[in-house]
């Protein structure tokens, strides 16, 4: 028996352990090492500490990407699971056409975001144009923009998650309910929420993790425009690297500072959630 299991794993998960660590491992340990030192390509690394680090600190145009991406994640988090839960509450209680609804409202989450972007660009421009300005025009013209997108892409995805732990909580609890006459507002809270919770952690983790690391749409809706007030971290991380020369250590710095950030952020959301779920 163990020379078979070692037999696939030398097979199967060894090479695939091998491809992880070629493909992520190694680029990753890379990526730290090169953030702390001056370069222009690999071979020309020139150590530095953590200057780099400080300088990314020190970048206003940093700290103004850190605060606007926070709050447009706060925002669409919100909008996005609020408004999810509420449309998978509404098509768990029909019984004709539900699979319709959930192929139309699932359907943006297969455009490419780049793409919806520019769709969304032209759209929002179209309607704003009438009122003289445009989502470049004023630093909110473009906030809200972005969650509109973001809203649209993802409320649909989301929505299928709460839809299937919904339909997983016991009919007969719920029936148990009605007939000892707790309310709809109780049965919401004390019941429906707390057996939701599994999907809510999900929901949050990709609704946050997606919101923080936002770049295509960022890029092709607003590009930060104006004077870089609508740039996001992914998109001020990308100029830094590309659009600054001598800055690609500092740009590197900012990579790593995203991720950790990312990773926190993450960390502490399903921490706090799993926290809260409750078993069936």
């Amino acid at each position: 028996m163990e020379k078979s299991i070692r037999k696939y794993f030398a097979l199967f998960a060894l090479p695939a352990l091998l491809v992880f660590a070629v493909i992520f491992i190694v680029p990753f340990v890379m990526g730290v090492y090169l953030s702390f030192t001056e370069f222009t390509t690999v071979n020309d690394a020139k150590w530095v500490g953590f200057e780099n680090y400080v300088k990314a600190f020190e970048s206003q145009d940093f700290r103004n990407a850190l605060w606007f991406t926070t709050k447009f994640t706060f925002v669409s988090v919100v909008t996005v699971n609020v408004l999810a839960f509420l449309l998978a509450m509404l098509l768990t209680r029909g019984k004709r056409g539900t699979n319709l609804f959930r192929t139309a409202f699932f359907m943006p989450n297969l455009i490419g975001g780049i793409v919806l972007g520019y769709i969304w660009q032209l759209i929002l421009n179209g309607i704003l144009y009438r009122y003289e300005v445009t989502l470049t025009f004023d630093p909110k013209y473009g906030f809200w923009g972005l969650v509109v997108l973001m809203s649209w892409q993802l409320i649909g995805y989301m929505m299928v998650i709460y839809i299937a732990g919904i339909q997983s909580i016991p009919k007969d609890l719920l029936e148990v309910a009605h007939l000892e006459g707790a309310k709809r507002w109780d049965v919401l809270r004390h019941i429906t929420i707390p057996l939701v919770m599994p999907s809510i952690t999900i929901c949050l983790f990709l609704t946050m993790t997606n919101s923080f690391k936002l770049f295509d749409q960022n890029l092709a809706l607003t590009a930060g425009a104006p004077a870089k007030q609508t740039t996001m971290l992914a998109l001020d991380i990308y100029n830094t690297f590309y659009g600054t020369p001598g800055w690609e250590g500092v740009g590197q710095a900012k990579a790593v500072i995203f991720f950790v950030l990312v990773a926190i952020i993450a960390l502490v959301q399903v921490g706090y959630t799993r926290r809260r779920e409750v078993s069936q």
